[in-house]
């Protein structure tokens, strides 16, 4: 008889049925997979340590070209930055893409994208991507982020929980496209990745919400880690040139965190994540990668799930974290901010640029600083042209690029 049990998000008031037969049930021993060898086709280069901290400069050789790490990692949720093309991107010096297999799942779905060739022929993109296992999306659509939990945000009444059961088997949905019902299992979380075809993709893990109980959150580390596993699996059974990262978990409880490091790196992922939820502040995430940093393995690459702020990134990068994705950067521009290390954050709607014929930053030699003013952006934002949005957008993403420029550099002359 399988056990039933309902958990209930306090804070959203919604109902999801998890029905799992063991909720304590350990992951498959590590031996029981084969031991990590390196892949021909994916390799994580260290090229320097500080003799500071844990920060180092490294560079990530994918089937699609190098990263240069540390790396900011945009977003492009749909297989696209919204409102800047590819090329621009690549110009402004982006070398690694996020996209969400959870979108691409429910349009166009990953047999278009297969038929046009995968993702980087789909969208015309020559460089790395890495793909998420869809969890992220499954998860937070239904309870919300942290930042919504701890401020007491909840769904608007009447609005449809996405989310309707969690069992052994993966997370039950319903699209929010057009309603209909669908399980994500570990496996064909996987199948919808290496259908997408990007270099680096993660396994299906469980996001639990920020205020939970011990035992709830140490039967969610344990699910993820089944997850991952049978994830692992899958890879392993066709790799098609993909890496795969290891997600950890356990919240900010650092007993969970170390469980799941332990056994996480003793399976043979490529590289490491660290997801789940990271804290209610950023003083909290930085404790928490501090303590993170004297656990991981030196050898494989180490990616922060959803943040990319630039304030964070210049003090994790010293717990040894090598590449950052969010969508903040480009979310910011295309509501009116510009990342300036001239003027710091602008909110170009301000009268105060309506008169300002010079570069939007004079240190800058992107396309937006190289042949727009702040006058010129000011108006086309007043006069609601998406080109402001564009422009903007475009700058953010050149300015998180020379602000990991700067790290890099900063690592190599040991100051960090």
């Amino acid at each position: 008889m399988r056990a039933i049990f309902a958990a209930r998000w306090s804070f959203q008031r919604t109902l999801v049925t998890r029905i799992i037969p063991d909720p304590w049930a350990l992951p498959p021993c590590p031996s029981t997979f084969p031991a990590y060898e390196p892949k021909p086709f994916f390799r994580f280069e260290i090229i320097h340590r500080s003799r500071r901290s844990s920060a180092r400069i490294g560079r990530l050789h994918t089937p699609h070209g190098t990263v240069e790490t540390p790396a900011f990692v945009a977003v492009g949720t749909n297989a696209a930055l919204k409102m800047v093309d590819q090329r621009r991107a690549d110009e402004a010096g982006l070398e690694l893409l996020f996209c969400n297999t959870y979108h691409l799942l429910l349009q166009p779905g990953p047999e278009i994208v297969t038929q046009a060739g995968g993702l980087h022929r789909f969208m015309q993109r020559s460089r790395p991507i890495m793909t998420d296992s869809g969890g992220f999306q499954v998860f937070s659509l239904a309870h919300g982020s942290v930042f919504d939990e701890l401020n007491m945000k909840t769904r608007k009444r009447g609005s449809p929980n996405l989310l309707l059961a969690v069992s052994e088997n993966g997370p039950v949905f319903r699209s929010y496209r057009d309603g209909r019902k669908i399980e994500l299992t570990p496996e064909k979380s996987v199948q919808a990745q290496k259908m997408l075809g990007a270099d680096i993709i993660i396994p299906l893990d469980e996001l639990p919400p920020y205020h939970i109980d011990r035992d709830a959150l140490y039967q969610s580390v344990l699910l993820s880690h089944r997850w991952e596993a049978r994830s692992l699996r899958e890879h392993l059974h066709d790799m098609r040139q993909q890496a795969m990262y290891a997600v950890i978990h356990g919240g900010i409880d650092l007993e969970l965190r170390r469980k799941s490091v332990e056994y996480l790196t003793a399976l043979p992922f490529d590289g490491i994540a660290i997801g789940g939820s990271l804290g209610k502040d950023r003083e909290e995430l930085l404790a928490l990668l501090a303590f993170l940093d004297t656990l991981l393995p030196k050898d494989r690459p180490v990616h922060l799930l959803g943040i990319a702020d630039e304030e964070s990134i210049r003090r994790a990068v010293p717990y040894g974290i090598d590449t950052f994705d969010s969508c903040y950067p480009t979310r910011a521009g295309r509501h009116g901010t510009l990342l300036t290390r001239q003027h710091g954050r602008i909110q170009i709607k301000s009268r105060k640029w309506e008169r300002v014929f010079e570069p939007v930053d004079t240190t800058c030699e992107g396309f937006v600083s190289q042949n727009h003013t702040l006058a010129y952006l000011h108006h086309l934002w007043r006069a609601h042209e998406p080109l402001a949005a564009a422009l903007l957008t475009l700058h953010n993403i050149k300015y998180m690029c020379d602000v990991m420029r700067e790290i890099r550099t900063r690592i190599l002359a040991d100051e960090l």
